[in-house]
């Protein structure tokens, strides 16, 4: 997927102008957010659960490598293979090795977010072989060559009316118009894929060290298919994915359905552990665990370690107002919302995510609801900090911090200066509302500015002290 962050500002700006995407997305929004706090109203250890799993995240972080080592002991073990990747091109290699040395021509795949992060469809396009996305999201961005825009809801950015007209034109007539004709469109087409298929691909919610077993969640059972079909099984896995255990892997659970789609439970939990033994009724032939670092472990020895106890359920972005406003695609890379603004520059690099931390508006709502109490906005503070220490970013911008931090450190100056900024914005202002202001147009063009009252807040609490 072609790097495109740097552009965020501009695709910001025309996503929110794009009436079809701000249908889309308005209506997912409230069915993500509605459905979440129904769930977790009935469950009232929700709030205890979120700690625990913290806290059993920690405690996976704090001793990665020995659970990494078990897995993989516990692979081999059940006749798999694990295999280790330093970056997407190491991941990418592996996995072209794999489908080369057992003549793949069709490859299935499960939704996977890793394989997104590494580029493997054009790999594999570009060594002659056919890709199917198998999840109904996915195949849909497919159709459209776009990547996707969320990481639970791919095409979430879409509207029926768009999916039809893709499947009009990838299937032939007659045009299907209802959702259970498209989706009964979508399982015929690709039902004779799974069958033809050489390798299937898929990801990993987690891994667990006690078992070997990987696990994966859907509602579509395309998972299953993909997996259990092929004569090849991969499995494509950031190392942060692994579990001590199955009793950690069902606290996991409990959580990563509500935050994600306000479900108790996905339709479709499996777990797979090697390949197919002699009396199993079917199964690969061959089963491959590729763990990814690409990055992680840098974030593991550092200040942003806690963005590695991320499980993927995509509720920061459903409750981000800034998510909701412009879609995933505006954020330029595999991951969107709050947690791609993490995660972007830090894989990808400071300087080509600028915009992405400094876009979040830092009201908190991302952190009140994840699963593993990830504190984003703390984290995303931390980045433009670590941003301005590199003077990364525009140069006017740099002054004019510069040129604050000088002003704030001299308090009656400063007091002083919002006296005259406060009374200057009160004179400017009709019936209470200010419709332009000077370098602040990217403000006032869409929307008015409340006047301040004419006195600065210090002077107004004075006051009121004043009159007790």
């Amino acid at each position: 997927m072609e790097m495109r962050s740097k552009e965020f500002k501009e695709r910001s700006v025309f996503a929110i102008h794009d009436a079809t995407l701000q249908q889309a997305m308005g209506r997912a929004h409230y069915g993500f957010v509605g459905k979440r706090a129904l769930q977790v109203a009935e469950l009232p250890e929700f709030e205890q659960l979120r700690e625990e799993a913290k806290n059993v995240k920690n405690h996976i972080l704090d001793n990665l490598d020995h659970y990494l080592e078990r897995y993989e002991q516990a692979v081999t073990a059940a006749g798999g293979h694990v295999h280790w990747a330093r970056d997407g091109e190491e991941a990418r290699r592996i996995i072209l090795d794999i489908c080369k040395r057992v003549d793949a021509k069709v490859v299935t795949k499960g939704k996977s977010m890793v394989s997104e992060e590494i580029d493997l469809n054009e790999a594999l396009l570009e060594n002659g072989m056919e890709v199917v996305e198998t999840d109904l999201g996915e195949y849909i961005i497919q159709l459209a060559h776009e990547p996707p825009s969320h990481i639970i809801a791919p095409a979430v950015h879409k509207t029926k009316e768009q999916v039809s007209d893709l499947f009009e034109a990838a299937h032939g007539g007659p045009r299907k118009t209802e959702v259970p004709e498209l989706v009964d469109e979508a399982r015929r087409v690709l039902r004779d894929k799974y069958f033809k298929a050489d390798v299937g691909i898929t990801g990993g919610n987690f891994l667990v060290a006690e078992t070997g077993s990987s696990i994966i969640v859907t509602n579509e059972g395309n998972g299953d298919l993909t997996q259990t079909l092929a004569r090849v099984h991969i499995v494509t896995s950031g190392i942060e994915r692994v579990v001590p255990t199955l009793d950690d892997a069902t606290l996991f659970l409990r959580l990563l359905a509500r935050s994600a789609t306000g479900q108790e439970t996905e339709s479709y939990t499996t777990l797979s552990t090697g390949p197919r033994r002699a009396d199993d009724l079917d199964g690969p032939e061959e089963y491959h665990v590729v763990l990814v670092d690409n990055g992680r472990s840098r974030m593991l020895g550092g200040r942003f370690r806690e963005m590695l106890r991320c499980i993927r359920c995509g509720a920061c972005m459903n409750h981000c107002p800034v998510y909701g406003s412009v879609g995933g695609h505006a954020y330029g890379w595999v991951y969107p919302g709050p947690m791609g603004s993490v995660l972007t520059p830090l894989i990808k690099g400071l300087d080509a995510a600028y915009d992405l931390p400094n876009a979040c508006t830092l009201n908190g709502r991302c952190q009140s609801v994840c699963p593993v109490k990830i504190p984003l906005p703390e984290l995303l503070r931390e980045l433009r900090h670590l941003q301005h220490q590199q003077q990364i970013g525009p140069a006017m911008q740099r002054r004019g911090l510069k040129a604050w931090r000088w002003l704030a450190t001299r308090p009656r100056l400063y007091h002083a200066a919002e006296q005259v900024a406060v009374r200057v914005l009160s004179g400017l202002a009709k019936q209470g509302r200010i419709r332009r202001l000077p370098l602040a147009e990217g403000w006032t063009d869409v929307r008015d500015l409340p006047a301040p009252a004419g006195r600065t807040f210090l002077e107004l609490w004075q006051g009121k002290r004043g009159q007790k």
